[in-house]
């Protein structure tokens, strides 16, 4: 699933086991990513891009292309992780892609006044789902420009 953590493409934040699987699938099904890790609550996800804890040999400078946050995760929300990657200047030109069963209002309208790219609602059938991660990879790594 993983190449090194120094060349990771994707980032994948998600707690539920049976949609990061579905993700993964999505996107390589695509060919569109063979570096992707899976970091399974917010906490994981602040010491891998931030090169703390279990991720120390990790380089802060070297930064995903992509990372995929769902928000209602244990120990940290996504919006936490948002948020601090956000204020970071080290790391707050890291496109983000909110993918998340949220439809609440206020979560829409915080995670873009936090600076989030993008916010999807996953869809509920599996075929719209996978369909979804597919061009949202598509667009992140293959189309978008972003500054490195």
């Amino acid at each position: 699933m993983q190449n090194t953590i120094h060349n990771i493409e994707i980032v994948l934040v998600e707690d539920s086991l049976e949609d990061a699987n579905l993700v993964i699938r999505s996107l390589k099904k695509h060919n569109i990513s063979n570096s992707i890790i899976h970091l399974k609550d917010g906490a994981e996800a602040l010491d891998f891009i931030f090169a703390e804890g279990e991720y120390t040999s990790r380089k802060i400078e070297d930064k995903p292309k992509l990372i995929l946050l769902d928000l209602k995760m244990p120990k940290v929300d996504g919006l936490e992780v948002l948020r601090a990657i956000k204020t970071d200047p080290r790391t707050k030109t890291i496109p983000i892609v909110i993918m998340t069963s949220s439809r609440e209002d206020r979560d829409l309208l915080e995670s873009y006044e936090l600076g989030v790219n993008s916010y999807v609602v996953k869809p509920v059938s599996f075929e719209n789902f996978a369909q979804a991660v597919a061009e949202l990879g598509m667009y992140w790594l293959m189309v978008n420009q972003s500054p490195r």
